[in-house]
């Protein structure tokens, strides 16, 4: 499950580009740009049992750890979602299960200034994505 985000694109990263834009539509092309980046998920792994619940758009989570990281795979089938996905791995792919529990999401989107501009629906599914990896990582610490 290699991708960008988490790798060569930070959320150190995301959050400069994201300052550096003075307009909402320029954040929100941007956040576009990103989900293209995101790579498409193989069909075999849009089960049901694999979607977010509390997503306006379908939305799948695969999560993997490997001992030490976490890897995620994740996909939509929304352009704006997919972008959002792009924002929380960039977070959280290829941390330990110390860092996903410690992160703070709420100061990290309070800094990429855009919950303010989603729909209540789409902010809520965006919790939910951060929500259903730092779950994963909670029970994995519990094994």
């Amino acid at each position: 499950m290699s991708h960008p985000f988490g790798n060569t694109i930070t959320a150190q990263d995301i959050i400069e580009t994201m300052s550096g834009f003075t307009s909402w539509e320029e954040r929100y092309r941007q956040v576009i740009m990103w989900g293209k980046q995101l790579p498409k998920m193989e069909e075999a792994l849009k089960q049901e049992q694999l979607l977010v619940s509390g997503c306006e758009s379908k939305v799948w989570l695969v999560s993997e750890f490997d001992g030490e990281h976490w890897h995620f795979q994740a996909d939509s089938d929304a352009r704006i979602v997919r972008g959002l996905i792009a924002l929380v791995l960039a977070a959280f792919e290829g941390q330990t299960t110390q860092v996903i529990r410690d992160f703070d999401e709420q100061a990290y989107f309070d800094q990429l200034g855009l919950i303010n501009h989603l729909s209540p629906s789409r902010g809520n599914g965006l919790k939910a994505i951060v929500e259903q990896i730092k779950q994963a990582a909670e029970a994995k610490n519990k094994d």
